[in-house]
């Protein structure tokens, strides 16, 4: 017994330093292995952190790069709506000017006629360089061009032959006087280089010749400014102008739908200089009276302009580098053949640089790499009905398309891209290199501080929402600081310990200026109780989803909803100053809303439906 005794304790006193050697082994591999842990995730942070700072430095980059992006297109859309703008009302302008011009000499003309006991064509329009001098002004075109030629019979050709040939000398002499001096030639030498009589041409040989056959003539009589015939020492007066084909296509159109049309756009060089040309003619009747359909055209003002006049001046700028380019292109509305649609279908490029405005070509010059930021509108459309209009002709339609160019974009390319890159770079390295080091000294402290507090932080985030939780916090560290001036001892969420009140003043906030609106649906018991449940649910559901999408748009804030009874409250949880004018509005919009809904519900709700209202109280 004593030898088994000693054995015994011998055996077992050995082999506890044995186990005990095992176990202290146990945390030392548990310390290396964390250790070797924790190096491996130093290396993956810093790995992620590198990769960290590249992801920003682009994302940086990009950023910065799409704002100046977004400054631009936004300054492009400013600039394209100003051309829009600005250019359509001086095209309204134009048609308004001459429609008044058009008025104002039938008017006058009706009275003067009959006083003479005359009649058309034997009429001179009086004061003719002074009106068309305002015309001008008034349609904003710096050269335009603007030919009154009267309707002539074949009947009245020589009688008013002689009436022209003896207002002629009266005309060039007032024009002279008007307009000033032109080239040293006196009203003899333009009169000189008048025909006698209503012509034809062949520009092509160089040929004038009186017109002849049996259709009506349309000769050139008053013209500002006055000048000679283009390229020929010739007047224009006399020259009847539906001798030229696109003018008389121009007076077939005319005379069909009775009002003013327009031609298409087209380039010439006009004294060395690229100009694009259109043509708009404005019927004159035999009277004043717009609303009487039966009025007789009498003739037509032939106004020649240059729409490039309409891009000048659109911008302060008077030598700026804006660089937005301007298609305008005309359109036939109607189906023509291709050879008839291509006369047509005309573009031309300009491009505007602050104030200055030039034609670039006569084509679509446009860079397509701004294809997305195309504004297009319609520049002029009469209405005209093309179906009035004879066969094989048009009146067209012109639209704008604006483009910016590389010229304005590269004004707003800055060097901020790489500044504020490089920047973030410089802070983002800086601050890792200080978090490496931090974590290096503190980071087992830190990581057990923050366990500890990612585990209170969790059972607050499951208690409370996010608000009251940080509020919480806010309100834990004033009671922590207040205890402990005072000595009293408080949990770790701040209640008291002895008394286990709340160590803080209750979470509640006060709204004073709110406005609570009460709506209920007038006649609902009564028209529920003779109604199916899906019928009254389907009832509720779109009006209450109505109000609740006006609530949504005014910022109204649903409280409940109770039977037929909708309840929501303006000036929460945002406080809104003018609550009651929402809330009014809310109530206003309701009520028509309202309206429309028992309506058009009461085909499938039954026909008393529509006699549903509602009614709608609000307490401010």
């Amino acid at each position: 017994m004593n030898k088994l005794g000693p054995e015994s304790d011998s055996s077992t006193d050995g082999d506890l330093p044995h186990s005990s050697q095992k176990q202290d082994n146990i945390p030392l591999d548990v310390a290396r292995t964390e250790e070797k842990n924790v190096f491996r995730v130093k290396i993956l942070v810093t790995l992620i952190l590198l990769l960290a700072v590249c992801v920003v430095a682009t994302i940086t980059y990009l950023l910065v790069d799409s704002q100046e992006r977004s400054n631009f297109e936004s300054q492009f859309t400013g600039y394209a709506s100003e051309v829009v703008t600005v250019s359509r009302e001086k095209t309204n302008q134009l048609f308004n000017a001459l429609d008044a011009f058009s008025v104002s000499v039938s008017s006058q003309a009706a009275g003067e006629l009959e006083l003479r006991n005359s009649s058309w064509p034997f009429y001179r329009i009086p004061d003719w360089s002074v009106r068309a001098q305002r015309l001008a002004k008034l349609t904003g075109v710096e050269n335009p061009r603007l030919n009154f030629a009267p309707i002539v019979q074949q009947d009245e050709k020589k009688e008013w032959e002689d009436f022209a040939n003896d207002a002629y000398p009266i005309l060039y002499q007032d024009a002279i006087e008007r307009e000033g001096d032109k080239g040293g030639m006196t009203a003899k030498e333009f009169l000189n280089r008048t025909l006698p009589f209503i012509y034809d041409s062949d520009l092509e040989k160089f040929e004038f010749f009186p017109s002849t056959g049996t259709r009506d003539l349309l000769p050139t009589f008053q013209q500002y400014p006055l000048n000679l015939f283009p390229l020929m020492p010739l007047m224009t007066m006399n020259y009847n102008l539906l001798d030229y084909q696109e003018s008389a296509e121009l007076f077939r159109i005319t005379q069909a739908v009775k009002g003013p049309t327009i031609s298409s756009i087209s380039i010439y060089v006009d004294l060395e200089t690229k100009a694009d040309g259109g043509q708009v003619m404005q019927p004159i009747y035999d009277r004043a009276d717009t609303a009487d359909g039966d009025r007789k055209i009498i003739g037509v003002m032939m106004f020649q302009l240059n729409w490039l006049d309409y891009f000048k001046n659109l911008f302060l700028e008077e030598e700026s580098d804006d660089g937005i380019v301007v298609v305008l292109k005309t359109a036939c509305p109607r189906d023509l053949d291709f050879e008839t649609r291509s006369s047509y279908d005309r573009v031309v490029t300009f491009q505007i640089d602050g104030s200055r405005a030039i034609v670039v070509g006569e084509e679509d010059l446009h860079d397509p790499n701004y294809d997305s930021l195309e504004v297009r509108e319609t520049f002029v459309d009469l209405g005209i009905d093309q179906s009035k209009v004879p066969e094989g002709l048009c009146v067209p339609t012109l639209s704008l398309h604006v483009y910016p160019s590389e010229t304005l974009e590269k004004k707003f390319e800055t060097h901020n891209r790489v500044i504020y890159t490089s920047v973030v770079v410089v802070i983002f390295a800086f601050t890792v290199l200080v978090f490496l080091l931090y974590d290096f000294v503190v980071g087992r402290l830190q990581k057990k501080v923050m366990d500890r507090i990612n585990k209170q932080d969790m059972i607050v985030a499951n208690v409370f929402p996010s608000a009251i939780r940080d509020r919480l916090y806010q309100a834990q560290g004033n009671a922590l600081q207040q205890k402990q001036m005072v000595g009293q001892s408080t949990d770790s969420l701040g209640f008291q310990n002895e008394t286990g009140t709340l160590g803080s003043a209750p979470l509640a906030d006060l709204f004073p200026n709110t406005s609570v609106v009460f709506a209920d649906i007038a006649g609902f018991t009564a028209w529920s109780s003779a109604r199916e449940p899906q019928q009254v649910f389907i009832l509720l559901e779109n009006i209450y989803g109505a109000l609740d999408h006006i609530a949504n748009r005014y910022a109204i804030f649903k409280v409940e909803t109770v039977g037929d009874c909708y309840v929501a409250a303006a000036g929460l949880p945002d406080p809104i100053d003018d609550h009651a004018v929402i809330a009014c509005k809310f109530a206003r919009e309701a009520l028509k809303k309202m309206k429309e809904l028992t309506h058009h519900m009461e085909v499938s709700l039954g026909p008393d439906t529509a006699a549903l209202d509602l009614r709608v109280g609000i307490h401010r």
